[in-house]
């Protein structure tokens, strides 16, 4: 099985998905459905929603629940990604003009706030409480990581431990969630739910860890988006941390004066740096460890085929397009 395999196999139930998330992101206000589809339909390929499809499978739940809790999970991601671009004044998302560019951050952050309360209307009528308290408790964590990445902007300082906690709050945490809720769904042990949730965290960390990695070495076609980005916005992640550690007191006074700066000729020079300290393979060692840990997770699970199709989803994690 390969991960084109994966989508196949789940085609039928995130066509339903699907379904569901255009039918709750209509309003009367067109601009709404209009802003949410010029995202939600700009390629992704809807990791969250299927992986909570293929935790309830893994655990045998396949009931109609699952897919309105699936459609939550693509509608907070979205909602976190339009106030991200705000914040990031980002011009591109996934290859096109983000959303922002075009029609202004005022109206950018409230769309996103219509999705984060689509999502909580949509779980009140589920009605299960703890499904309720862990993704109130989710996007409480997903807005703390955007804040500390706020306050740790430009700081190069900054050390492993604060940029993986930004990226276990942002990122990993709803990824977490997505497997959780699967098992949850299914009233599965508190041990296999424990394990989706910890699989899910490693898996989530690992992505974006390797979607940090990609910033600074994949082909702008592929990647969707300027390469070199979080550099010239501040961001300081891990291919960076490392290399700043590992150079000298002159070196580390061209990444200090490269962070927050678009000039190309800055952003080739730490470029080089990163590639001599061994940045790159550093964070996708981290990656690897992250990903193999997450597979241990899924040891208490009979062999089937949602069990692989975590698996595929994990190797797929570190093989992106470099």
């Amino acid at each position: 099985m390969d991960i084109q395999d994966v989508f196949k196999h789940y085609t039928d139930d995130m066509r339903v998905v699907e379904d569901f998330i255009r039918m709750h992101q209509r309003s009367y206000v067109n601009l709404i459905p209009e802003i949410a589809d010029h995202i939600i339909g700009s390629g992704g390929k809807r990791l969250r929603p299927l992986l909570l499809i293929i935790s309830s499978d893994l655990c045998n739940y396949r009931g109609d629940r699952r897919f309105p809790l699936a459609s939550v999970m693509e509608f907070i991601h979205t909602a976190s990604l339009l106030h991200d671009d705000v914040i990031d004044h980002a011009v591109v998302r996934r290859g096109k003009p983000s959303a922002n560019s075009i029609w202004g951050n005022a109206t950018s952050v409230l769309v996103g706030d219509y999705l984060y309360s689509s999502s909580f209307g949509i779980l009140a009528e589920d009605g299960d409480r703890t499904i309720q308290k862990l993704l109130a408790a989710t996007t409480s964590s997903m807005a703390e990581g955007e804040i500390l990445q706020l306050a740790k902007s430009g700081d190069i300082n900054a050390g492993e431990k604060e940029y993986f906690s930004v990226i276990e709050k942002k990122t990993a945490i709803l990824i977490s969630a997505a497997c959780a809720i699967g098992a949850i769904l299914a009233n599965a042990p508190e041990t296999e739910i424990e394990a989706l949730a910890k699989f899910g965290m490693r898996l989530g960390t690992a992505f974006q860890l390797t979607d940090d990695t990609l910033d600074y070495v994949a082909r702008e076609d592929d990647f969707g988006k300027t390469i070199g980005m979080d550099l010239r916005e501040g961001k300081i992640t891990l291919p960076l941390i490392r290399t700043f550690k590992k150079c000298n007191p002159d070196e580390k006074k061209i990444i200090e004066e490269a962070v927050g700066n678009a000039a190309a000729d800055s952003i080739d020079k730490v470029m080089s740096l990163i590639d001599k300290y061994g940045g790159i393979n550093y964070s996708l060692e981290k990656a690897n460890t992250l990903i193999e840990e997450g597979k241990g997770f899924l040891d208490i699970f009979q062999d089937s085929t949602p069990k692989e199709a975590f698996l595929v989803i994990s190797d797929y994690v570190l093989e992106r397009k470099l």
